[in-house]
């Protein structure tokens, strides 16, 4: 496929430090393209996550096998299940071996509206969706692109996942705390590793995190 304004990227692009991409992740895109046809998500949010020197990461005690994507090459999709319900999407960087990833918070749908509103509508709605909340939130972005168990590890080189590197990158982005994360992890001081493009409504709404939960 093509996708006018973007350049597909190399695996090579994601050879660098979780710090170093997660802001170069934003303006990107993320495209899927099965027998139903294409979704393509603009990235607006994105949270970055350290491993095993970072409390708010699912790497942070080692290898378990919910997590091994994450210690894998760069360029493969860490998929897990969060609440039960959701299917979230985080870029795995670096080197194989250092557990490190970005989470895909939230997006704009470019192209495949229609296919990504039938995926976030399958329950009935008292009111329409907006366009810009078909990928706001990390599992509404997931499930915008039909996103599930499967699709855990799944290659960004292949002909289903690609990753999309714009023309022109966005020239500044905020950043703060983590959304949802608690503890050590969630010190906003500390770790202010949520990245995101100003003035985008598709930027996720900050809440402090509970419980200790761990979000990538």
């Amino acid at each position: 496929m093509d996708l006018p304004g973007f350049t597909r990227a190399s695996r090579d692009w994601f050879r660098r430090p979780v710090l170093e991409l997660a802001p170069l992740l934003l303006g990107c895109a993320l495209a899927r393209t099965t027998g139903d046809g294409t979704v393509a998500v603009r990235i607006t949010e994105v949270e970055a996550y350290a491993g095993t020197v970072d409390p708010g990461s699912h790497a942070f005690r080692g290898r378990t096998a919910r997590n091994a994507t994450m210690f894998g090459e760069p360029g493969h999709l860490y998929c897990y299940l969060s609440y039960g319900m959701h299917h979230n999407l985080n870029v795995v960087c670096d080197e194989a071996g250092v557990p490190t990833g970005c989470l895909l918070r939230a997006g704009e749908v470019i192209e495949g509206a229609a296919l990504a509103r039938s995926r976030r509508t399958v329950r009935p709605r008292s009111t329409p969706l907006p366009e810009h909340h078909l990928a706001r939130g990390p599992g509404n972005l997931g499930q915008a692109l039909g996103s599930s168990r499967e699709t855990d590890g799944a290659d960004l080189m292949g002909e289903e996942w690609s990753w999309w590197l714009p023309d022109d990158p966005p020239g500044e982005w905020s950043t703060g705390p983590r959304v949802g994360v608690s503890g050590p992890g969630g010190d906003g001081e500390r770790h202010p590793w949520r990245f995101w493009l100003p003035g985008e409504p598709s930027v996720s709404a900050y809440r402090p995190g509970t419980s200790g939960r761990r979000s990538g």
